[in-house]
């Protein structure tokens, strides 16, 4: 196994610090921005099939590594990290130009922890996800596998939890 020179390895470190602040301040900031004039309300159950997809996905990608095929393990975790991308570009579009819905249900404490769990967890996977994405690109497999013992679980709860708010939420749109 031959890791990346030190070098990159510091660069692509700095690159993943910097994207882990970065992305939620980014965000936090946008969702001070209204755009008047567009409508992008149709939005919600796009973004929330996409983090449904990110979840099969990463089941998908699970079992490929677990048969050891690499290459599609590869792919799909790519994949998915498109999907991620995907989405966040798609959340910040739609708060962008909408108001929040507040939530009217009788599940207010349920949808609250939900929420706030899959925010804060949504900020914490991003570092996870980078570096553990990092270590199997270095070639450092035995650290890739150590981290993604906690990077996949919260990955997906990401995914799922993302659309649990939405099926709570939706009825309020």
């Amino acid at each position: 196994m031959e890791l990346m020179e030190a070098s990159k390895l510091k660069k692509a470190k700095i690159a993943i610090y910097s994207l882990s602040i970065v992305i939620p301040v980014v965000v936090a900031l946008l969702f001070g921005v209204k755009i008047q004039g567009v409508d992008l309300t149709f939005l919600p159950p796009i973004y929330a099939t996409i983090n449904g997809v990110t979840a099969l996905v990463l089941i998908v990608a699970l079992i490929a590594i677990k048969k050891k095929n690499k290459a599609l393990h590869r792919g799909l975790i790519r994949f998915a990290l498109l999907l991620s991308l995907l989405f966040l570009a798609c959340y910040v579009a739609y708060h962008m130009t909408s108001d929040s819905t507040p939530y009217g249900g009788n599940y207010k404490t349920i949808y609250f922890v939900i929420l706030i769990s899959h925010i804060l967890l949504s900020i914490a996977v991003v570092p996870i996800v980078l570096f553990t994405y990092l270590f199997a690109w270095q070639g450092n497999f035995e650290r890739h596998k150590k981290w993604t013992r906690f990077a996949w679980p919260i990955w997906f709860y990401v995914a799922v939890s993302g659309v649990v708010v939405y099926w709570l939420i939706s009825p309020f749109y």
